[in-house]
């Protein structure tokens, strides 16, 4: 049975790189019938905030990655890692240390200034006919996990391929601090281990704390999980992924009127392909997808190609849902909303013009907020030639079937009796009707404005004009 974990830090808010880490372990588990489990890492208490797991939570939910199991706090788990750390103690692969951060400090810059890689030296590492230092009084030790001196700490990457790294390279990682409290490889360790995790798929920038969690998980005699590491995202530019690229919190997303399933798709793209597929369901993202397929190399965030998804996905929404998710957009700035037009008819005309909700809002106002034409737009657009036809049409306009086609076969009438241009009709309609010269079709537009306001609007505005 597949089992992996997304395990974030509640230190801030679930950013692009922690989403796409979670929407491929998400699809690996749902790939292949396995178990997604939702892990909150909270160890850190000078940083994690309720705030922050709470914005997690959200973002998950809005995103629709629903795990089967949590979520797992760690900060509930403290007798559990004690017990592990009892048991590493008592079976030699950890031991007290009492050398102080001062002392380390100084260690390491002695280390620095001879050219060595700067590390723990191991003087209170115990080992067969070593003596060590008298215990210092009134110290807390920290626990430190005695890792393997020779030999090397290799995996098959499920990503990246073969990975070794020397035991010579790794110092030995402190796993408890002096008060006791766990430290974060050493908690990970104990939770994949304890949740059984079969597959740990996360960022490339935690291959370096592999071979430790690798040789700590050995020391336990537990079952190891495969791991793949992915590469990070960067920015347009190369560099790494930041707010000036569009490094933001997954929920500002929201905020500014994207669908969580377009995010998850251009997420999904960010380093895995199938193919040339660019749109496509989640449903399909969890057939075709396979570690196999992951780039090793960075993926680029691009903030023009996630417009261009999210357009996508609006022109093929449900006009329904798209009602029941511009209305706030649109109540927040011009307030409750008439009954008429429906809204789910006014999204139907309007949404395959723009790339987000928050346009979508915005080009839906003028069907419940009527913007009076200025004096410019009105001697710009309504020539003393089109007058009469306007007059004709809106005289017209009252003995008809309020229909769409009706509306059209009125404007094209007009058009042919004055024998003017569609323009010099359509833009004078608009200026008169909407306040703006450009709308969707002219006829589609008037349709949803309504018979009676487009009348009582043409003849206020004409009647202006005339006197």
């Amino acid at each position: 049975m597949i089992r992996t974990r997304f395990a974030p830090s509640p230190t801030g808010y679930l950013h692009i790189g922690g989403a796409r880490t979670a929407l491929f372990s998400w699809a690996f588990a749902r790939h292949h019938a396995g178990t997604f489990i939702l892990r909150i890492e909270d160890t850190d208490l000078e940083r994690s905030t309720p705030e922050s797991v709470e914005a997690i939570l959200q973002a998950m939910e809005w995103l629709n990655l629903e795990y089967d199991e949590g979520p797992f706090y760690q900060t509930r788990r403290m007798d559990r890692y004690k017990e592990v750390l009892t048991e590493l103690l008592a079976s030699g692969h950890a031991y007290h240390c009492y050398a102080s951060k001062e002392e380390v400090e100084i260690m390491r810059e002695q280390q620095r200034a001879a050219g060595l890689k700067p590390r723990y030296d191991g003087r209170w590492r115990p080992e067969p006919g070593k003596t060590l230092p008298a215990i210092p009084a009134g110290v807390e030790p920290v626990i430190r996990f005695k890792n393997p001196a020779e030999g090397s700490v290799a995996w098959a990457d499920l990503v990246k391929g073969t990975i070794e790294i020397s035991n010579a390279e790794l110092d030995d990682l402190i796993i408890a601090r002096p008060d006791g409290s766990p430290t974060y490889n050493f908690c990970v360790v104990v939770d994949d281990w304890d949740m059984k995790i079969t597959h740990v798929i996360r960022g490339d920038d935690h291959v370096n704390n592999t071979p430790r969690q690798i040789n700590i998980l050995k020391a336990l005699g537990a079952t190891l999980p495969l791991y793949g590491h992915v590469p990070m995202i960067l920015g347009a530019d190369g560099e790494r992924l930041s707010k000036r690229h569009g490094a933001v919190s997954v929920m500002q997303y929201l905020e500014e009127g994207f669908l969580p399933e377009a995010l998850l798709n251009y997420l999904a793209r960010l380093g895995w392909a199938h193919g040339d597929e660019e749109v496509f369901s989640m449903n399909q993202f969890v057939e075709w997808f396979n570690l196999d397929s992951i780039s090793r190399s960075p993926a680029k965030f691009n903030p023009e190609k996630l417009l261009w998804v999210n357009q996508q996905y609006l022109k093929i929404a449900d006009n329904d849902r798209l009602a029941t998710l511009v209305r706030p957009f649109m109540e927040q700035q011009i307030g409750p909303l008439a009954d008429s037009p429906a809204l789910p008819e006014v999204m139907q005309l309007l949404k395959e013009r723009v790339s987000t909700l928050v346009e979508l809002a915005d080009a839906a106002h003028l069907f419940y907020r009527y913007v009076e034409p200025t004096a410019e737009l009105l001697e710009q657009h309504v020539s003393a030639e089109s007058l009469p036809a306007l007059q004709q049409l809106t005289a017209q306009f009252s003995q008809i079937e309020w229909t769409r086609e009706a509306i059209n076969s009125a404007i094209k009438q007009a058009v042919t009796d004055s024998g003017l241009k569609m323009p010099k009709i359509a833009m004078p309609l608009r200026v008169i009707v909407a306040g703006i010269p450009q709308t969707p079709s002219i006829d589609a537009t008037l349709m949803l404005i309504g018979q009676s306001t487009v009348i009582q609007r043409l003849q206020q505005q004409l009647g202006k004009l005339v006197n």
